[in-house]
């Protein structure tokens, strides 16, 4: 099996991949302040981050995936806002409080769940994005259950927070189908809320 480093290296994963469409609906919602991209790979998120103000650290095991995403921050204006983080997220000691932002996509850290929500100051928010189990041959993501979330299990694993937004549905990209789940929540308690509004 390729590790990452060799997997980016490769160009068998993409190397300008966009962010998801949730997380660009949302994002003008978020607080200002630092954001954290948990297993960063070559910048979906960090990037992106980076491209609407925030001071981004980029956290990732991969050598080359970070390299890469220096690159695409260096060619988008960026590179100062974008802080690499060589890293295993299973072993990461995240800061607590520190993040008003922090984005996980395609990578399952339900173990690191609840750290990665304490590295959340409070009324942070976190988006999360990640391949869902299905009857459904798989096209996009891990082969197996093993890597996959079942149904519901995100939304549960977010419950201490306040869900903005959840999902689990089909996505088509470049002809293959890929089954998803997303959530946004915010780090913020109580039996009343406000919940942005955003364009669907």
């Amino acid at each position: 099996m390729p590790t990452w480093d060799e997997r980016f290296a490769s160009g068998s994963y993409p190397d300008d991949p966009d962010p998801s469409p949730v997380l660009e609906r949302y994002v003008d919602t978020f607080p200002e302040g630092r954001a954290l991209d948990v297993a960063a790979g070559t910048g979906r998120n960090a990037v992106f981050l980076a491209e609407q103000g925030y001071a981004v650290d980029a956290l990732d095991q991969s050598r080359e995936g970070l390299r890469i995403a220096r690159e695409r921050a260096v060619e988008r204006g960026v590179a100062d806002r974008f802080s690499p983080v060589q890293a295993d997220a299973e072993r990461y000691e995240f800061p607590e409080g520190a993040y008003a932002v922090v984005t996980i996509s395609f990578y399952r850290a339900l173990d690191r769940l609840p750290d990665i929500v304490d590295a959340l100051e409070p009324g942070g928010v976190l988006f999360v994005q990640h391949h869902l189990r299905s009857v459904d041959d798989y096209e996009v993501g891990p082969s197996g259950d093993r890597y996959r979330f079942a149904a519901n299990e995100l939304l549960r694993s977010a419950l201490g927070l306040t869900v903005l937004h959840y999902s689990e549905t089909t996505e088509v990209r470049d002809g293959r189908h890929s089954q998803q789940t997303q959530v946004v929540a915010r780090n913020s308690h109580g039996q009343r809320q406000s919940y942005p509004a955003v364009d669907p």
